[in-house]
């Protein structure tokens, strides 16, 4: 899946697994290592329906307030919310990652 950073410090946390951003800098340790890796079974996904299989992610479309949001969880307290976006055949291909929020805030 083609993925890309809305806020700029998560792709350097992606990248070098730390940020100086004063949002995500205070995240434990274990958060960040395992961002690395629910990013990277993003990017290793053909389209949206691969995200189903992978039970950790717990992958779900939301309504109410986050209509258009799909969140999958980083831990059990914390999830990455992204909105996806389709190709010409209607597969959903297209991954905009926007921020790391606690569950239930």
């Amino acid at each position: 899946m083609n993925v890309t950073f809305e806020d700029k410090s998560l792709e350097e946390l992606f990248l070098t697994g730390k940020t100086t951003a004063r949002k995500y800098c205070r995240l434990l340790m274990n958060v960040m290592k395992r961002y690395v890796k629910v990013v990277n079974y993003i990017k290793v996904a053909s389209r949206i329906e691969d995200l189903f299989t992978v039970g950790p992610l717990h992958y779900e479309k939301k309504s109410g307030a986050l209509k258009g949001v799909e969140p999958v969880w980083i831990t059990a307290q914390y999830r990455l919310l992204f909105p996806c976006s389709s190709n010409e055949d209607g597969i959903i291909v297209n991954a905009l990652l926007e921020e790391i929020s606690k569950r239930y805030e």
